[in-house]
């Protein structure tokens, strides 16, 4: 079979297949009487081999090691092959995703791309300073790949950073799909970054994505949504209000939440109950009662004024004394 129908049949380009000739990776049987390449059916097998290891990936130079050394480890090529192509996918799926960061935030002109490009790599830089400067600076930029901020807002550890990013990503507006996703990641750090970010967001989208967060299992979650809740007035945040001052998890920022709360008489008693309810907890620590104490201080209405009374004469001298000072401030108990 003469080279240009090998070409035809295999559909490698005659130019290709005298460049693997060069190679030593086939070499025609003969030649006929006038001195062309002939090449037999062992040798087209042997070029449909060539092809179909070039296909997965092989250089020329593996291919030819693959067909001739004995001693060739098929297992070991292999490996090799999934790990590069794993890495070239990452490097991909980031261009990928630089890409479209870069045409959500639809520049205009070049200055507007190479602008975009410079934030989208400060602020996936290794120094925290330098994250920072860019999440500072890219308000007042137009336009600001929110994305980019969301992304970086989800992933931060440094809570320097974590910070900037956030104000940036409230300025900026928007954004609050994506932080949603964030609410229904696998991992609670993520979950509790969406939280905090949603907390800084103004408007009835924002507060009905914290009321979601409400029911997160994890405590962390939970602690970001409930207090900016109580802030914006949710009495659903009252019962998470009252456990975080009890297990002194951002308890101060709790207390003061149902401070917001209370300013309404009705809200006030309920809640002043439920901080009555937790305190007959008999399971409590004495610190977790005198937080709780703490909190009645802020909760107007006679139920709480009737509360601190009693916890005036608590067999806890912590707690009498901190009671008895709130009661003090108050004018006494209510009657």
């Amino acid at each position: 079979m003469l080279i240009g129908e090998v070409a035809r049949r295999s559909g490698v380009s005659a130019r290709m297949l005298r460049h693997y000739e060069s190679l030593g990776l086939v070499r025609p049987t003969g030649r006929n009487d006038v001195g062309y390449r002939e090449y037999s059916g062992a040798d087209v097998r042997r070029i449909f081999h060539i092809e179909s290891l070039r296909s997965l990936g092989l250089t020329l130079r593996e291919v030819g090691r693959a067909l001739d050394d004995p001693g060739f480890s098929p297992s070991e090529l292999v490996d090799d092959l999934v790990r590069r192509t794993r890495e070239r996918i990452a490097s991909e799926t980031e261009l990928l995703t630089r890409l479209s960061r870069i045409d959500a935030a639809g520049p205009e002109g070049w200055e507007g791309v190479l602008r975009t490009v410079a934030l989208l790599q400060a602020l996936g830089s290794s120094s925290p300073g330098t994250r920072q400067r860019a999440a500072l600076s890219s308000v007042g930029e137009a336009p600001v790949p929110v994305r980019a901020l969301v992304d970086a807002v989800l992933s931060e550890r440094d809570p320097v950073v974590a910070g900037a990013l956030r104000w940036a990503l409230a300025q900026a507006g928007g954004g609050l799909v994506l932080l949603a996703a964030g609410l229904a990641a696998p991992g609670a750090e993520v979950r509790a970054r969406a939280a905090q970010a949603i907390a800084e967001v103004p408007g009835d989208t924002a507060t009905a994505l914290l009321r979601e967060a409400l029911a997160d299992p994890d405590p962390v979650v939970r602690g970001h949504a409930a207090p900016a809740l109580g802030v914006r007035g949710v009495d659903d945040a009252v019962p998470v209000l009252i456990d975080m001052v009890a297990e002194e998890v951002r308890d101060v920022d709790a207390a003061d939440a149902l401070g917001v709360l209370a300013v309404a008489p009705e809200a006030a008693e309920r809640i002043a109950a439920g901080l009555v309810a937790r305190l007959a907890d008999g399971t409590l620590d004495p610190s977790a009662r005198r937080r709780l104490t703490q909190a009645l201080a802020d909760i107007p209405g006679a139920t709480a004024s009737h509360a601190l009374a009693e916890l005036a004469r608590d067999e806890d001298r912590g707690v009498a004394l901190t009671a008895g000072y709130v009661l003090g401030l108050r004018g006494g108990a209510d009657e």
